[in-house]
């Protein structure tokens, strides 16, 4: 699952440094990119679940929690 989470994300942000940590249904994931310059803190967390919204969706994924920095705010 982890890869899968890992490859969802950087398909729809290319650049993007993925970190996932997935216990059974829970994941940490801590995502860097230049996309989120700019953005809100919700706004970056938005694009970061858009990419596994089936996996929450199909129960794949229960409890997920994003950290979703710009390289500046690593």
């Amino acid at each position: 699952m982890t890869e899968e989470i890992t490859n969802l994300i950087r398909k729809r942000i290319p650049d993007a440094e993925v970190d996932a940590a997935v216990e059974g249904n829970r994941a940490q994931i801590t995502v860097v990119s230049k996309e989120f310059e700019g953005l809100t803190r919700v706004r970056k967390q938005q694009l970061v679940y858009a990419c596994i919204d089936h996996l929450i969706s199909d129960g794949s994924l229960h409890a997920v929690s994003i950290r979703a920095l710009t390289p500046g705010e690593r």
